[in-house]
């Protein structure tokens, strides 16, 4: 009797998640060994603050619930001025790692689902995830300030479309084959490399799942097992460029896994819809100060070139 596809999927996710932790723990150790420079937020080893903890907590706990937590967790950072705009994508993907897995391992059950798009879909999102946090972790902060401008822009939307009732209905189909399944390779290659700028991909995995004609059940274990085995991949590549915050992520980690497991445990459910609101206008708040900020910078850069040149 052969194994459950999404039991031999949570072994490989454990083990990869071990290699993650090993990794994240040797670069930290890496960190304290040096001695000269001055310290970034990549070298700041110091312990979280209780308001990094309190962040880690309150968008996981939300996440757990279904809100999500990447634009939560950009709205608190800048409106708390916890890190730099640029560190933003790093910290988001490294910070929410453990706590994902957490989710998956807690809510990954027995569901059905065909297993070649499963597996074809979750290692497209970890390649995605792979090439554009590469990309991601070389931006200038006015890049990045535009790219999560325009993704909490993007995520606005698919908040909406989830707050009204618009996602499109699916179907009994628990796979999809042939061109469909091109698409959906293409489509969450796409959604991962996305994530690494900001953009949660369970909203719009569960919108392209639905498009393709498959079940919403069956969107489940893709958008969780994409999420879960995607940012431990991607976060290696912002932890080894130094493109990430360690003591806001370590804040998002430790106060996570505690806000995860009450949600999960104890909460489970609760009405979320003014919430939801409440959510939709700090996130929409964010997305135009950070766009402001990105092309007013570059109106401060002009004029002073001009000034040098006078």
């Amino acid at each position: 009797m052969g194994i459950n596809p999404i039991t031999a999927l949570l072994y490989a996710l454990g083990a990869l998640s071990v290699m993650f932790a090993a990794a994240w723990g040797r670069a930290i150790a890496g960190v304290r060994r040096e001695s000269k420079g001055p310290a970034t937020p990549a070298t700041d080893v110091r312990f979280p603050t209780p308001f990094q903890l309190a962040i880690g907590f309150i968008t996981n706990f939300l996440d757990t619930l279904g809100i999500g937590s990447f634009a939560t967790t950009t709205a608190m950072f800048r409106v708390g001025r916890v890190v730099p705009d640029r560190v933003i994508p790093g910290t988001l993907n490294t910070g929410h790692t453990l706590p994902t897995v957490l989710e998956a391992f807690l809510y990954m059950a027995f569901i059905p689902v065909d297993v070649v798009t499963l597996v074809s879909m979750i290692a497209a999102s970890v390649m995605g995830a792979w090439l554009g946090a590469g990309v991601v972790a070389k931006w200038s902060k006015r890049q990045v300030q535009i790219g999560m401008g325009l993704a909490l822009l993007a995520a606005t939307v698919f908040m909406l479309m989830k707050q009204f009732g618009w996602f499109p209905a699916g179907s009994p189909a628990i796979g999809v084959r042939g061109v469909a399944l091109v698409v959906a390779i293409g489509g969450n290659f796409m959604l991962g490399a996305l994530m690494t700028l900001g953009i949660g991909l369970y909203a719009p995995c569960m919108v392209l799942v639905s498009l393709l004609g498959m079940s919403e059940t069956t969107a489940f274990p893709i958008m969780m097992g994409s999420c879960a085995f995607l940012m431990p991949i991607g976060s290696l590549r912002f932890i080894r460029e130094r493109a990430y915050s360690l003591r806001a992520a370590l804040g998002l980690a430790i106060g996570g896994l505690p806000g995860v497991w009450i949600a999960a445990k104890i909460v489970q459910s609760m009405n979320l819809y003014t919430v939801r609101w409440l959510v939709i206008v700090v996130v929409i708040y964010t997305a135009v100060t950070m766009l402001y900020s990105a092309f007013a910078g570059q109106r401060a850069t002009a004029g002073k070139a001009l000034e040098a040149e006078a």
